[in-house]
């Protein structure tokens, strides 16, 4: 098990575009991969990109059965996902709170697509395609823009909606008992 620190906003790696995985086949991907669910899982987060650790790869991973940052959102599938390629699939974007680990404490209200394909590889380099919705597009959306250079509050269209967790609290989780 290897917790890797998490790369925080304001480190111009953060703001960097990744390269492609090339090879499938040396466990160096396998490696990278496990340090990205060890640091993702004690850290608490939903999902991860291989720049927040450090390493500019396209490489995302995300999951969760339950989260105590989303208490309110269904589980997604646990995913590796590699070389990702988006497709918005209607113009409808929805707003949500997000928050980020390379932006600890904070949260902001980020539009998002409400509904998407994204493609791209297993940890095998075998290809494959899946259409998502509502957090779990925002989710995907969120990990993919790590590994283009974007972080969630370039996203933010509000600046009022953006803010510390702490003080933004009873907004983002109305039915959090207190």
């Amino acid at each position: 098990m290897t917790i890797k620190p998490v790369v925080k906003m304001g480190n111009a790696q953060l703001a960097t575009s990744s390269s492609p995985v090339t090879n499938f086949s040396d466990g160096e991907l396998q490696e990278l991969i496990n340090d990205m669910l060890d640091t993702m899982q004690e850290k608490h987060g939903v999902g991860i990109a291989a720049p927040q650790i450090g390493c500019n790869l396209r490489v995302v991973i995300f999951g969760f059965d339950r989260s105590d940052r989303y208490p309110d959102e269904k589980p997604v599938p646990f995913t590796i996902l590699i070389n990702p390629v988006i497709k918005n699939l209607s113009d409808e974007m929805i707003e949500g709170w997000e928050g980020c680990l390379s932006v600890p404490g904070l949260r902001g209200l980020v539009p998002r697509y409400k509904m998407i394909e994204y493609s791209g590889y297993d940890l095998h380099g075998n290809p494959f395609t899946k259409t998502v919705d509502n957090f779990h597009a925002r989710v995907v959306q969120h990990e993919c823009d790590h590994i283009d250079g974007i972080l969630f509050p370039q996203r933010i269209q509000n600046m009022k909606a953006f803010g510390f967790e702490d003080e933004l609290a009873e907004i983002i989780w109305p039915n959090k008992p207190k």
